[in-house]
């Protein structure tokens, strides 16, 4: 049930719902009671799921080695990111693994987003640990790209860690040629996505577009304690370049190796223990849940059910409704004077003009 309190003709049971402001929202579902913030499908959601699922879902974001940052507001942070795990009712959370090479064990997920710099060993023994303890985890790695003042690490230590889970990150760079892009103003340097596989995560991604900046390719096969599956990969007009410490990335047709290519995996890891697995999903971008085209397409229904996918929440995958865009028209001076003089006098007189036009003939 939804129910809407108003203070003011319902006071006792407002004060006993401890609701202090208008417009107070609640869901209940199996006798346990949820605030929604708002009549939105999204808060009404999140609201009856905490009511149906219970328990807090944390997310735990990595810092300390470059990666994107959950409190910015730049275009490459992951600020909107964190608004909306929060609106699905994740805690946020960040750690560093430098301080302290222990996953806490609050984390539901923990978020890799983007190392710049390589981790050290024993940061990589506590991903390990725990993943392979029961644990779940979303790792996204770029390209180790240099070019100019701009550099990333190859993260060996970490690289070779998935390896062992039967995730190869090739030394590449995926370059999308069919021009597809440009209908969405993307470059080449940003694959786009519109073939998945069967996995649960992407079952419901049919003919939705996504698209992944800055991205290297994988090599995906199972091991003796790991299951893991392709989520989805590049269309058949794409290469990947080798050639990653240039001034400038160019593209050879004639030496660079042709797509498809895969950009995503999912596996799980066989702990030994009855009911007990950890999970893990391993994308070649971070950037592609960036602030600037976590927007795009199917970009945040994707993460969404990634994350519901290792939280255990195969139900909650689905495509979500999009988010009003904030669109703002920007004019300086001499814009707004234009507009000014011809709506508000420009306009009128007109009518007036053409109003007298018809009186003088019919005159």
């Amino acid at each position: 049930t939804v129910e809407y309190v108003d203070p003011d003709r319902k006071p006792q049971v407002a004060k006993s719902a401890g609701v202090r402001t208008y417009g107070t929202i609640f869901v209940e579902a199996s006798g346990k009671k949820e605030e929604a913030k708002s009549l939105t499908e999204e808060e009404v959601t999140g609201a009856l799921i905490r009511a149906l699922k219970g328990g807090q879902r944390t997310a735990c974001l990595v810092t300390g080695s470059g990666e994107h940052s959950p409190e910015d507001t730049e275009r490459t942070s992951y600020s909107n990111l964190k608004d909306l795990l929060e609106r699905s009712n994740y805690k946020t959370q960040t750690i560093s693994l430098l301080e302290k090479p222990e996953v806490p064990k609050e984390c539901t997920v923990l978020i890799v987003g983007g190392p710049r710099y390589d981790y050290v060993e024993p940061a990589v023994k506590a991903i390990q640990s725990y993943v392979e303890s029961g644990g779940r985890a979303l790792l996204m790695l770029d390209p180790p790209l240099k070019l100019g003042k701009e550099e990333v690490s190859d993260n060996a230590l970490l690289v070779k860690a998935l390896e062992s889970w039967g995730v190869t990150l090739e030394r590449n760079l995926v370059l999308d040629t069919s021009g597809i892009g440009q209908l969405f103003g993307l470059g080449p340097e940003v694959p786009l996505v519109t073939s998945y596989e069967s996995h649960p995560i992407v079952r419901e991604m049919r003919s939705i577009a996504t698209a992944f900046p800055v991205a290297r390719s994988l090599e995906v096969k199972s091991t003796d304690k790991t299951s893991v599956e392709k989520l989805f990969s590049t269309t058949a007009n794409s290469y990947a370049t080798t050639t990653l410490n240039s001034s400038s990335i160019r593209l050879n047709p004639a030496t660079d190796k042709k797509g498809p290519f895969t950009l995503a995996a999912a596996g799980t890891y066989n702990t030994g223990q009855q009911g007990v697995q950890g999970r893990f999903v391993v994308v070649g971008s971070s950037d592609w849940v960036a602030n600037y085209i976590l927007g795009f397409n199917g970009n945040r229904d994707l993460f969404m059910n990634m994350m519901n996918w290792l939280s255990s929440d195969e139900d909650l995958i689905s495509i979500r409704p999009k988010e009003p865009e904030d669109r703002r028209l920007n004019m300086n001076r001499r814009q707004m004077l234009v507009v000014f003089y011809t709506s508000v006098i420009g306009l009128p007189l007109l009518v007036v003009a053409a109003g007298l036009g018809v009186w003088w003939r019919r005159r």
